[in-house]
């Protein structure tokens, strides 16, 4: 159990450093970021500004969709879209100039480090706020913008036999994205990706490599029935692997051919990268956020995906040590390995989080 919750929290905490270290530099140029940190660009966090690593919204949605998914099992409830859905409107209104005062779902939602207006993608966002959500089956827009992909690490670190089939992990991962992006391959990078954390937390024997084309394979054919785009989001993947594994060019490089400005970019990129690096996560890491495009987002899928597979103790102390809500972070990954506490045994602390709202 120690060693699969050690896996747990990697994933959670490598999430977490990847936002933070990506943050600073988020969308700038290469050439921007050279000329900022220097030849080889940004070599670690930027604290300049203050002495803790900030995590953006991409941090904040997967902590408060842990949070809502956890909610739905302590409450007997099946209904896992509703609580992830009801938790993502908490974020949400955590953003807004003139917060509510209202009682929260979300012991997450106490906490001033995930309520911090640091909205990656404004229209996600503006859409959490509506009355009407998308569906896989009737988009509300086109939006393809990665700010909600981190939902998808939570649905992976969400399965075991007992919560969910197989199958149903990207199902919820795809209806998860669909209720703020409505581009076919937007919702389709979600499902691999949550099916590439659940691999590695699942069977962790198997390489990395695998893992990836394994969850491409699985996407491909649970909703190519659905989804034309099934089949070019799994070239494009592919294409990523095959240019890591190729070592034609250098990290760099190997990020800038892959466009790294939508999700599916953002996971080619994450995919490279982690390939790139696939046993050193400070390598790794450095090579996701090192790009013209999404850094944040890169750095955060890459994150999950080697702290999930190498464990929290791989991730280097020093880029633990500084970063923000790292306790409440294993206390969301520990919650999410041990699931609810057994029946007619009270857990005061349990109670406090899932029952009261509450944090510890």
């Amino acid at each position: 159990m120690e060693q699969n919750a050690g896996a747990y929290r990697g994933c959670l905490l490598g999430l977490a450093v990847g936002d933070a270290m990506g943050f600073a530099i988020d969308g700038n140029s290469w050439e921007e970021i050279r000329s900022a940190y220097g030849p080889d660009g940004l070599l670690g966090y930027d604290l300049q500004e203050q002495d803790y690593a900030e995590t953006s919204s991409h941090t904040q949605l997967a902590a408060f969709l842990c949070n809502g998914l956890l909610l739905s099992v302590t409450r007997g409830k099946a209904d896992r879209l509703r609580f992830g859905r009801l938790a993502l409107q908490e974020w949400s209104r955590g953003q807004m100039f003139h917060r509510d005062q209202e009682d929260s779902w979300c012991w997450v939602a106490k906490l001033p480090c995930f309520r911090r207006r640091h909205c990656r993608d404004s229209r996600m966002e503006e859409g959490l706020r509506q009355d009407i959500y998308g569906t896989v089956d009737a988009p509300r827009n086109r939006n393809n913008a990665p700010g909600a992909i981190t939902g998808a690490v939570t649905v992976g670190m969400f399965y075991n036999p007992d919560r969910l089939a197989p199958p149903q992990v990207g199902v919820l991962a795809a209806e998860l994205m669909a209720l703020t992006h409505g581009d076919p391959t937007t919702i389709l990078s979600a499902v691999v990706l949550a099916y590439t954390i659940t691999g590695i937390l699942q069977e962790p024997h198997i390489p990395l490599i695998r893992q990836f084309q394994q969850a491409i394979a699985v996407m491909e054919g649970q909703f190519r029935e659905k989804f034309s785009q099934a089949e070019a989001l799994a070239g494009r993947l592919q294409d990523a692997i095959t240019l890591a594994q190729s070592g034609s060019v250098s990290p760099q490089e190997g990020m800038e051919a892959l466009g790294c400005r939508d999700t599916a970019g953002c996971l080619a990129g994450a995919i490279f990268a982690c390939l790139a690096g696939p046993e050193d996560f400070d390598r790794a890491i450095i090579t996701a956020v090192n790009h013209s495009g999404m850094s944040s987002a890169v750095g955060a899928i890459t994150g999950a995906i080697l702290g999930a597979k190498l464990g929290e103790a791989a991730l280097p102390e020093f880029y633990l040590e500084s970063l923000e809500c790292c306790s409440q972070l294993q206390t969301l990954a520990e919650d999410l390995v041990c699931g609810t506490p057994a029946l007619g045994v009270f857990d005061e602390a349990w109670d406090r989080k899932y029952l009261q709202g509450l944090p510890l």
